[in-house]
C-alpha cells in the first residue's frame, strides 16, 4: 500500500502522508513523497499544494528512530566525505529542499502531532496551519543525542529568531499547537488544519502564477545575501514579471476597485 495519497480540487494538491500505526516518515516514505510532489511542483496547473496527515491526530509523528539507529551504526569509524553544498538528489533532505525551492506556495495542514523530521518538513512548507488539539509540535532531537539534521537548525532561526530558536533545539523542546501560534512556530490555527489551507490556497488560484513564484524566490533568497544584492535582484524580476501575460491580466483587472482583504 503507498504512504501518499495526492488529491487534485482543482488547481489545488493535497498530498496526504500516512504511515501506520505510528506516523513516522521514513526513507521509503520520504522517497515517495517526492515522487509525488515533483510533478506537482512542475505542473503550471497546480497553483498550491497542502501537505497533511493522514493518521487521527497526527501529521507526522518524527523520522523514523530505529532508521536513525542503523544509519548510526553504518556510519560508525567510517570515514566521512567532506562537507558539500551540492543539493542531495534524492530522498528526505531532496524532499525538504524541493518544498521549500518549489515556484508555488506549499502549506502545511498540520492535524497533530508534528516533531524531529516531521517539523522539519513543515518548516520547509510556506505557511503553516495547526490545529488547537496538536499534542506537541518542535525538535526534540538533542534529548536523543542528535540534532535536527533536516533543515532545522537553519530554518527554525529563519521563523523564530536565533535568540529562540537557540533555545528550542538546545533544550528540545515541543509545543502545543497554542504554544506553538504564541512564539510563531506556525501561522494559525484551525479546528479543521486542511479545510483552512484550502481556504487560503483558492486565493491563489486567482491570481497570476508568475507574480507568486518570482515573489517567493526573492522572499525566500531575502536573508542569505546582502540587501543591495536583493534589491537589484527585485528590481530586474519585477520588469521580467511585467513581461508576463499573467502579470497584464491581473494590471487591467487592478485597474478596477477590489475589495480589501483583512487577515
Amino acid at each position: 500500500m503507498g504512504l501518499v495519497k495526492v488529491e487534485r480540487r482543482g488547481g489545488i494538491a493535497v498530498m496526504t502522508y500516512a504511515n501506520p500505526p505510528f506516523g513516522t516518515i521514513t526513507a521509503p516514505g520520504a522517497q515517495e513523497m517526492l515522487e509525488a510532489f515533483r510533478p506537482l511542483a512542475a505542473d503550471p496547473a497546480v497553483r498550491a499544494v497542502i501537505i497533511t496527515g493522514g493518521l487521527p491526530g497526527i501529521f507526522i509523528r518524527h523520522y523514523d528512530v530505529d532508521e536513525l539507529g542503523v544509519m548510526g551504526d553504518r556510519l560508525k569509524d567510517t570515514a566521512l566525505p567532506p562537507a558539500s553544498d551540492a543539493p542531495p538528489a534524492e530522498g528526505y533532505l531532496a524532499l525538504t529542499d524541493a518544498i521549500f525551492a518549489a515556484p508555488k506556495p506549499v502549506v502545511a495542514a498540520i492535524n497533530g502531532l508534528c516533531m524531529g523530521g516531521g517539523f522539519e518538513l513543515t518548516l520547509a512548507c510556506d505557511l503553516r496551519i495547526a490545529s488547537p488539539d496538536v499534542a506537541a509540535m518542535g525538535l526534540p532531537e538533542t534529548r536523543i543525542g542528535i540534532f535536527p539534521g533536516g533543515g532545522g537548525t537553519q530554518r527554525l532561526p529563519r521563523v523564530v529568531g536565533e535568540a529562540k530558536a537557540l533555545e528550542i533545539i538546545l533544550r528540545g523542546l515541543t509545543f502545543t499547537g497554542e504554544e506553538a501560534l504564541a512564539i510563531g512556530l506556525v501561522h494559525e490555527l484551525a479546528a479543521d488544519p486542511l479545510a483552512r489551507a484550502l481556504q487560503i490556497a483558492a486565493e491563489w488560484e486567482g491570481r497570476g502564477a508568475d507574480g507568486i513564484a518570482y515573489a517567493k524566490r526573492l522572499t525566500r533568497a531575502a536573508l542569505d545575501r546582502p540587501i543591495a544584492a536583493g534589491l537589484a535582484d527585485e528590481r530586474r524580476a519585477f520588469l521580467e514579471v511585467m513581461q508576463t501575460a499573467s502579470a497584464r491580466e491581473g494590471l487591467a483587472q487592478g485597474r478596477q476597485p477590489v475589495e480589501i482583504q483583512s487577515v
